[in-house]
């Protein structure tokens, strides 16, 4: 089912609002990113996504088993292996289940984010962008189709940063999964939406919207003249945030 966003608002306590009128619908198995200043409410706007904070106002759709969550930090239990952290998110997400099915499935998703080697490596043996892979292979073991990605890949050098997006897109592709994806990044945006979303300055709502077609994704020169017009208006944005 899609994702709709109606009128959404939120406050915290009696302070200014974070969001306000955020209105936005993203079909099923579609990959949008969200841009906007710091402070805009992006993140807030996934963890009302997520079911992690109520909305103040309006209303919202998501699918009926929820969202998985992928977060900057990898955050993996340092004690647990690869496979280990995996395999409880498998648990948790079905307490039914067996060892054996939980280790079999942790392995098919170590071998979908190219991990099939470091299964039995605990965190600190593993690399930034492996333990990023650690990540996703864990937010896709809770088998929901909306996945929520918060900056996941922000602290990764640049290298790292497009090998793993290459590895997302085949992901997304492979699984269908529904993706919103918050970054700063506008060639980041570019580079894996299929369309991207801004959010305006506090309070934050949906203020400009841009298709990313196929030949954005081909021709180097239409994917940076989308980036420019994309980062001017961003920019536009942050000045305001700053009067």
């Amino acid at each position: 089912m899609p994702v709709v966003l109606e009128n959404l608002g939120k406050r915290f306590g009696d302070g200014a609002p974070v969001l306000d009128d955020v209105n936005a619908t993203i079909a099923q198995g579609e990959f949008v990113a969200l841009l906007g200043a710091s402070g805009c409410g992006k993140s807030t706007l996934l963890n009302i996504m997520a079911g992690l904070e109520p909305p103040t106002s309006g209303a919202l759709e998501v699918p009926s088993d929820g969202a998985a969550f992928m977060f900057q930090d990898a955050a993996l239990f340092p004690w647990l292996t690869a496979r280990g952290n995996i395999e409880l998110a498998l648990q948790l997400a079905d307490k039914s289940s067996t060892k054996g099915s939980r280790r079999a499935r942790a392995t098919e998703l170590l071998e979908l984010v190219h991990l099939g080697g470091a299964g039995d490596k605990r965190p600190h043996e593993l690399s930034g962008g492996m333990r990023q892979r650690v990540a996703l292979a864990r937010s896709l073991a809770q088998d929901r189709q909306l996945l929520l990605m918060d900056e996941p890949f922000a602290a990764l050098d640049a290298i790292t940063r497009d090998l793993l997006h290459d590895e997302l897109e085949r992901i997304w592709k492979e699984t269908g999964r529904t993706i919103v994806f918050v970054t700063h990044n506008v060639r980041e945006a570019v580079r894996l939406g299929q369309r991207v979303l801004l959010l305006s300055s506090r309070p934050g709502r949906v203020v400009a919207e841009w298709d990313v077609t196929e030949e954005h994704r081909t021709d180097a020169g239409a994917a940076g003249e989308l980036t420019g017009v994309i980062t001017r208006r961003l920019r536009e944005e942050i000045r305001r945030h700053a009067k």
